[in-house]
């Protein structure tokens, strides 16, 4: 302790001179960063049909009249007026000279200005987001208080997440049809569809917030467990504050490490509504984005994604803001406090995840002998004992495509996963210069960059697999940055180079090792979304086609026959919760990888009564004052 606690003020000196030009060269990159992003995105945008090969005007003319007869003299007239005649590129460096002006022109389709139409879509598209986060927030604070009992009884081990598991896995368009039918058709309590006042808000929100919900849950549960076990929490114990002061100065702890990820998903809930739009006919961004897209009105779907990446910066920054806030002077002095490494999770801790295995298998290995192909039954045909699960609308076996359709759907979603895994990690470690692609990718739907990944490739299951990886990095690579800045403000390990410790041994030994595990749960956590998403754009056909038997084309298929045989729709959804929780339980155990024994985790008694023996006092190196816990370096330093 003495070295670490004499050394961190030595440090503390230089730290001042340095702090005014090191921030500001760090704002400076991140600045430049985001709008290099920017203009690389948007002149991707403008030469997007150089890449696809496709004629933009005749996809203007088809848009506009479905039914006319296509000629080359119309085809020619929507060239001269698009201003077409130089090219596509061309067409770009004018609009680019436009919207510097202001001017972002007019849609190719509707001929109304793009900026009107595409902030009222937006300001929907918020509305929606905020009350989608009530949603999320509400059921995320109800899946922590398990983590916050635990850690006030003196348990830091995180729990299985079983439930927010189940509540990530739910694919929102699932969610959304039933919701539709149950509390629009059946009951009658809220409009189908539409926008036009505070009770067609209900259904989308608990669409959208009952998924993120699930996810924000696990993440805080998992960064709150982490917290618990820092040492100053039992030194606040000892020193007898409340519970209700411990549980104030926890959140505080732990939010700066979640904030990044948090903007992220309200800029993923914002720009990846399109689903949820279509369904309930909400006039917002991402359904207007995509529309343009698959149009080519390019004015309007450069002013959709300008929009959406301007969102992005901006909820980015505030992100950075409010972790900076947060960790006031103990981020700047270089003193936060350091998580006690995890004791081996108990054996009981493998039930969870073993079960939901074994149940998988039981599915998989009972279908694997039939045929998933074969039209041998009737449409819908319900349950029996040849027929385990009945049949799709199609006349195929449910069980057999639920089978075939294992190895791809986590083969491929796992791939996805690990190498968005890597991506995250390796952007992550350098958070200014990745704060632009980062921040601006996320705010790219996985529909959207199915669109342009199947103008360049064509539609496959390989083309789906890049356009999601493309979008699905960034939430990693956001929690990366934040926590790799938490532990270099640590003293152990700010001091390293004072010690001789070279940058490359202090990545691998001191930041990494306490990063991989965080970010590595996230990505499991994404896993059952990565698998929706490819899912979703098969089902657009942009992706895996029919009869494939991925599990999120068979839910899809399912979904308009949901009333008829709730069953082509439930055991695909099942399937991946199943998929879901047995992955996020999995990594939600501590292994010991040194090897030896594996010892079962015991619960650490509250230290709230503990005395001197010899004294009957409080010892005093305790604290006895309401010092901010990540200013304490000396109770957690030896």
């Amino acid at each position: 302790m003495a070295l670490s606690t004499q050394a961190v003020p030595a440090l503390r000196g230089a730290q001042r001179r340095t702090v005014l030009s090191s921030g500001s060269k760090a704002a400076l990159i991140s600045t430049l960063s985001r709008i290099g992003t920017i203009i690389a995105v948007i002149f991707l945008l403008g030469i997007l049909p150089l890449l696809s090969g496709r004629d933009i005007a005749a996809s203007v003319f088809r848009t506009r009249y479905a039914e006319g007869e296509m000629t080359p003299e119309a085809l020619e007239s929507i060239r001269s007026e698009l201003g077409l005649e130089a090219g596509p590129l061309g067409a770009f460096f004018a609009w680019v000279g436009n919207a510097v002006q202001g001017d972002f022109g007019v849609s190719w389709t509707s001929k109304e200005p793009v900026m009107p139409v595409m902030l009222e879509a937006l300001g929907n598209s918020l509305t929606l987001m905020l009350a989608a986060l009530v949603v999320g927030v509400v059921l995320a604070a109800l899946l922590t208080i398990r983590t916050f009992r635990r850690g006030l009884a003196g348990r830091s081990d995180r729990t299985g997440g079983g439930l927010a598991a189940a509540f990530t896995a739910l694919p929102e368009f699932l969610l959304a049809s039933v919701l539709l039918v149950v509390f629009a058709v059946w009951l009658g309590w809220f409009p189908p569809f539409g926008w036009r006042g505070i009770n067609y808000i209900v259904l989308p929100a608990l669409s959208m917030g009952l998924p993120a919900g699930g996810f924000l849950g696990r993440l805080l549960s998992d960064a709150l467990a982490s917290t618990f076990s820092e040492r100053w929490v039992a030194t606040w114990q000892v020193a007898g504050f409340s519970k209700a002061r411990i549980i104030l100065a926890v959140i505080r702890r732990t939010l700066p490490g979640v904030t990044a990820p948090m903007s992220l998903i309200l800029v993923g809930i914002t720009a990846g509504a399109v689903v949820i739009e279509q369904v309930y006919a909400i006039p917002g961004i991402g359904r207007a984005t995509l529309a343009a897209a698959q149009s080519q009105d390019l004015p309007m779907l450069q002013g959709g994604v300008i929009l959406l990446m301007l969102l992005a910066v901006a909820l980015g920054i505030g992100a950075t803001l409010v972790r900076r806030l947060l960790l006031g002077p103990a981020l700047r002095s270089n003193s936060l406090p350091a998580a006690v490494p995890k004791t081996p999770s108990s054996k009981w801790a493998l039930l969870l995840p073993a079960a939901m295995l074994a149940l998988l298998l039981v599915v998989i290995l009972a279908g694997l002998p039939r045929d998933p192909f074969a039209l041998d039954f009737t449409r819908l045909q319900p349950p029996s004992w040849e027929l385990p699960l009945g049949a799709d609308a199609s006349g195929r076996d449910v069980l057999a495509r639920i089978s075939h359709g294992a190895l791809s759907t986590i083969g491929v979603g796992a791939v996805v996963a690990a190498v968005c895994l890597v991506l995250g990690l390796l952007i992550g470690l350098f958070p200014n210069l990745g704060a632009g692609p980062i921040e601006v990718t996320n705010a790219a739907p996985p529909i959207l960059a199915g669109l342009i990944v199947a103008a360049v490739l064509g539609p496959s299951s390989f083309g789906a697999a890049i356009a999601v990886t493309l979008v699905s990095w960034a939430p990693l690579a956001a929690h990366t940055a934040a926590l790799v800045a938490e532990v270099k403000a640590q003293p152990h390990v700010k001091i390293a180079p004072v010690l001789g410790v070279g940058p490359v041994r202090m990545l691998l030994r001191y930041v990494l090792p306490s990063v991989v595990g965080p970010v590595f749960r996230h990505a499991c956590l994404r896993l059952p979304g990565i698998a929706l998403a490819l899912a979703a754009l098969g089902f657009l056909g942009l992706g895996p086609q029919p009869p494939a038997s991925d599990w999120g084309l068979v839910l899809a298929e399912g979904l308009p026959y949901v009333e008829r045989a709730p069953l082509v729709v439930l055991v695909p959804a099942g399937a991946l919760m199943l998929l879901s929780i047995f992955a996020v339980s999995l990594s939600s155990l501590s292994i010991d990888l040194r090897g030896g024994k594996a010892k079962v985790s015991r619960r650490r008694k509250p230290l709230r009564n503990i005395t001197d023996q010899r004294t009957g006092l409080i010892p005093t190196a305790l604290p006895t004052h309401s010092t901010p816990p990540t200013t304490d370096v000396t109770s957690v330093t030896r």
